[in-house]
C-alpha cells in the first residue's frame, strides 16, 4: 500500500489492484492537491478509507479478494465520500449497480486523465448532504446585498419566479425544490437538473447527449465527448426518476422518445 499523511491537504484513496494504474489515478489526484492512499484489495481500501475518512475514492470492481460492488456497499455505510468506480465492464448492469450502491460516477478503462481530472472537479463542485459527510463542501460567502431587502424600497423589477407546472409536478428552479401533488420528492442533484431541463422544454425532445451535458453542469472543463456509458447512466437517473415519480402515480410524466432522449408532456408553465 502507498500512503501519504494528508497534513493540510485533502485526502483520496486509489483502490485498485494494477500498479500501473493505480501509479496513474494516484498522479491524477496528486495533480488535484490530494494527499493519496493505496491499496490493493478490497479488504484493505475499506481500512484505509475508514482510518484516512477520504473526500474521494476511486474503486476498481475486479479485485483479487472481493467483489467491488460489495466494497462500495460497506463504504457507503460508514461515509458519504464521493466515489468513482473505475471498470473495463461497459455492461448496463455493471453501471446500474454501481451508481445504485452508491457510486457518484463510472468510468470505464482505459480512460483518459485529463478527463478523470475533470470528472474529479466537476463531481468536488456537487453539494454533499448526508448525516455521514466527513467533508462538507465550503458555501461561497452570499454577497452583500446593493439594495433595500424591502420590496417596497426596491428600484428594479422584481423577478419573477422560475416556477414550472405540468399536472401534479411542480418544480422551483430558485430553491430546487420539486413537488408532486404538494409533497416535496427527495431528487439527488442529478435528478433535479434533469427533471428541470425536461419541464423547462415544455414537451420538446431532450437528447441523451443533451442531458449528459446538462448533468456534468456548466463549469465542467473536461472533454466534451459523450460515451455511451454516459448516456447509460442517464438512463439510470432517469429511471431512478420515474420510480420516485411512479409514488405519486406520475411515472408517465416523462416519456422515451426511441433512439433519441425524453420528453415530458407539454403542460402548464409560469
Amino acid at each position: 500500500m502507498t500512503s501519504a499523511a494528508p497534513g493540510d491537504r485533502r485526502a483520496a484513496v486509489v483502490i485498485e489492484d494494477d500498479l500501473d494504474i493505480r501509479n496513474l489515478v494516484s498522479a491524477v489526484l496528486e495533480q488535484g492537491g490530494f494527499a493519496v492512499s493505496g491499496a490493493t484489495t478490497g479488504r484493505e481500501g475499506v481500512d484505509v478509507v475508514r482510518r484516512q475518512h477520504p473526500l474521494v475514492v476511486t474503486l476498481d470492481i475486479g479485485l483479487p479478494d472481493i467483489d467491488g460492488y460489495e466494497v462500495l456497499r460497506r463504504i457507503r455505510n460508514t461515509t458519504d465520500c464521493y466515489v468513482i468506480v473505475l471498470s473495463g465492464h461497459s455492461d448496463e448492469m455493471d453501471i446500474l449497480t454501481a451508481l445504485q450502491a452508491g457510486a457518484d460516477d463510472y468510468v470505464l478503462k482505459p480512460f483518459r486523465p485529463r478527463e478523470l481530472r475533470a470528472r474529479i472537479d466537476a463531481m468536488l463542485r456537487r453539494p454533499r448532504i448526508g448525516q455521514n459527510a466527513q467533508h462538507p463542501p465550503v458555501q461561497p460567502a452570499a454577497p452583500t446585498p446593493s439594495a433595500p431587502s424591502d420590496a417596497s424600497d426596491a428600484s428594479g423589477p422584481t423577478k419573477p419566479a422560475d416556477v414550472l407546472r405540468n399536472g401534479g409536478v411542480t418544480v422551483d428552479g430558485d430553491a430546487r425544490i420539486a413537488r408532486c401533488a404538494g409533497v416535496e420528492l427527495p431528487l439527488t442533484k442529478t435528478e433535479f437538473n434533469l427533471l428541470y431541463e425536461l419541464m423547462r422544454g415544455n414537451g420538446a425532445v431532450r437528447t441523451k447527449d443533451d442531458l449528459v451535458r446538462v448533468s456534468r453542469g456548466p463549469d465542467y472543463r473536461g472533454y466534451n465527448f459523450v460515451s455511451r456509458t454516459d448516456e447509460r447512466a442517464i438512463e439510470v437517473h432517469i429511471a431512478n426518476l420515474r420510480q420516485k415519480l411512479a409514488r405519486f402515480d406520475a411515472a408517465e410524466l416523462i416519456t422515451t422518445v426511441r433512439g433519441v432522449g425524453f420528453r415530458v408532456m407539454p403542460g402548464t408553465r409560469d
